[in-house]
């Protein structure tokens, strides 16, 4: 399948509109779609604008709240925790951040922890709107059951992804957006969306066989075994049996349900850079880390050491400028 190359502000425009007509308000619109383009920009297509008639599809059929009343409670001087009220977890997740920022700076370091949210998108947009403003970040969030644990044949946690941010004074900040699943289950379905085969690590049929077909994936594998499932058991424990939400395979599905909402819970933390040592200290050893990482001698095939976040961000300079690549179906869905 052929692909359309859109210009960011279009693209943005046609996700407004879309979410617009399901009663969302223009305002929590155009957050949203300015998650989904941030990750269709940096090549994450998986969590990019593909998500959309997801979305409106669960909106439409009641499954999300497109008027939110957000509740902030305050748990003691560096704690809170947010109420999202079901509704889009892209705005839930960003206004959750603001809090935790805040707190950071107040007091040195910030935790919140969300409830009733939704898909809230790629990780990476948080830890970086916490960079922005010189605070270290770690943003967690569960997700339904996909993933076969550890020396199991059935699926129990979600890919339960992680991310982490650390500004510098002069590079870009390092931005750390993983999975805890081998890859995250929108890039399976990128696969199917354009008729592409995936690596046989990536997931297993109904057999519990590795497969490379992505229409036959039931089920992913946790990332370096019993490491990746140790993770995805830590960011549930943070962000679903700490925060008082669901977990395991009590969370509610993404792709099932659209009338009920899912209640997801994520969790953040904030760090204010000067909380051990001066802050420009800290943020100068970060551009020293950099910078001796990319001065290391690259191994045969590659051009560079690049650190965590890199690629994206240098595929992101290379988008703004040239357009962002949509599969043609998800593009006709979007102008339709």
């Amino acid at each position: 399948m052929t692909d359309v190359i859109v210009q960011e502000k279009e693209l943005k425009s046609l996700v407004v509109n879309k979410l617009t007509e399901a009663n969302v308000s223009k305002e929590h619109a155009l957050v949203v779609a300015d998650v989904l383009v941030h990750a269709d920009s940096r090549g994450v297509s998986s969590h990019g604008v593909l998500r959309t008639e997801h979305y409106v599809k669960r909106m439409n059929e009641g499954g999300m709240n497109p008027n939110p009343d957000f509740n902030v409670e305050d748990r003691g001087k560096t704690a809170a925790l947010f109420d999202g009220d079901n509704g889009m977890g892209h705005v839930i997740t960003k206004e959750a951040m603001d809090k935790a920022i805040d707190l950071a700076k107040k007091n040195g370091i910030g935790m919140v922890g969300i409830v009733n949210s939704s898909h809230c998108g790629a990780l990476s947009y948080f830890a970086e709107q916490a960079a922005k403003e010189e605070v270290v970040s770690m943003v967690m969030t569960q997700t339904d059951s996909a993933v076969v644990p550890f020396g199991g044949s059935e699926p129990y946690f979600g890919t339960n992804p992680i991310a982490y941010g650390f500004p510098a004074k002069n590079n870009k900040p390092i931005i750390l957006d993983m999975a805890t699943s081998n890859v995250a289950l929108g890039k399976v379905l990128h696969a199917r969306e354009t008729g592409k085969s995936i690596p046989d690590n990536w997931g297993v049929d109904a057999n519990g066989n590795p497969v490379t077909d992505p229409n036959l994936v039931k089920n992913l594998l946790p990332i370096g075994g019993p490491k990746g499932y140790g993770l995805a058991l830590t960011v549930d424990v943070l962000s679903g049996i700490l925060t008082g939400s669901a977990f395991g395979t009590n969370i509610a599905t993404m792709y099932g349900d659209y009338n009920n909402n899912r209640r997801l819970g994520h969790v953040i933390l904030t760090v204010d850079p000067g909380l051990f040592i001066e802050k420009d200290q800290f943020l100068e050893n970060i551009d020293n880390m950099i910078d001796e990482l990319h001065q290391l001698e690259p191994a045969e095939g590659f051009k560079s050491v690049m650190v965590p976040g890199e690629p994206e961000q240098l595929k992101e300079k290379e988008r703004m400028n040239s357009g962002i690549p949509i599969p043609e179906s998800i593009y006709e869905y979007l102008t339709s």
